[in-house]
């Protein structure tokens, strides 16, 4: 498989992409990957020896499905593409701490974050494939592994809607405070990528920046087969 080019990020709209998970909590980024790197990867949801962990879903009722924790090392595109989206995030994540009132500040690189991770015992890695067959969804949850949590992370559509599968939109709910929840449904094309919360996002509101409870999952998959690449940063216990 290719290894990932940094210059499709450059090419990216950072700025406008800021200004869209303070507005609206989410961001897509078009054609993050290409075709034949979406059918790379999802063609390692069957090679055992690359994953560290694998969960049933409905086994632990979070829904129906399966997803593989990443061993390391990761995959060169996989670990290219977490180092390089990395940076690009951390303008966000720090203005969203400092807005509510958080005193800790991400560093600007990935290795020193991932060394702060390991300083607090969580030394996994936590890139992962999910996968849903027909009747396949994933429940409203948060991606939480330790005390150490960035606040945004990303998913990456790899299957073809319409061709591949039907239904499986991307889900993002918000819980406002003192408001009923928001919720968004994103259908994402083949390579393209969402970034949204972890957990919380700041906000501004008549009395200052305030936080919203942002949980994610995934609608129930018609027919076909979906299979994404989540990209979290924080390591795990």
């Amino acid at each position: 498989m290719p290894a990932f080019s940094p210059r499709r990020l450059a090419a990216i709209d950072w700025d406008r992409a800021g200004t869209a998970l303070d507005t609206t909590g989410f961001a897509l980024l078009p054609a993050l990957l290409t075709a034949r790197e979406c059918t790379g990867l999802a063609r390692l949801f069957d090679d055992d020896v690359r994953f560290r962990s694998t969960i049933d879903m409905a086994r632990h009722r979070f829904g129906e499905g399966r997803y593989r924790y990443f061993a390391a090392p990761l995959p060169p595109l996989v670990a290219t593409l977490r180092e390089q989206l990395y940076p690009r995030l951390v303008p966000v994540a720090n203005r969203w701490a400092c807005a509510v009132g958080d005193e800790a500040r991400f560093p600007p690189t990935l290795a020193r974050y991932l060394a702060e991770c390991a300083a607090r015992g969580q030394r996994r890695p936590t890139p992962l494939l999910l996968r849903y067959g027909a009747g396949g969804y994933n429940a409203l949850h948060q991606d939480v592994y330790g005390e150490s949590v960035f606040p945004l992370q990303v998913t990456i559509l790899l299957d073809r809607p319409g061709v591949d599968f039907r239904g499986g939109e991307f889900l993002l709910v918000e819980q406002r405070p003192r408001m009923q929840s928001r919720g968004h449904a994103i259908a994402l094309a083949q390579g393209e990528a969402v970034v949204f919360p972890c957990r919380t996002r700041a906000a501004a509101g008549t009395r200052g920046p305030y936080r919203i409870g942002v949980r994610h999952g995934v609608s129930t998959v018609a027919w076909g087969t979906r299979t994404t690449l989540g990209v979290i940063f924080h390591d795990a216990r």
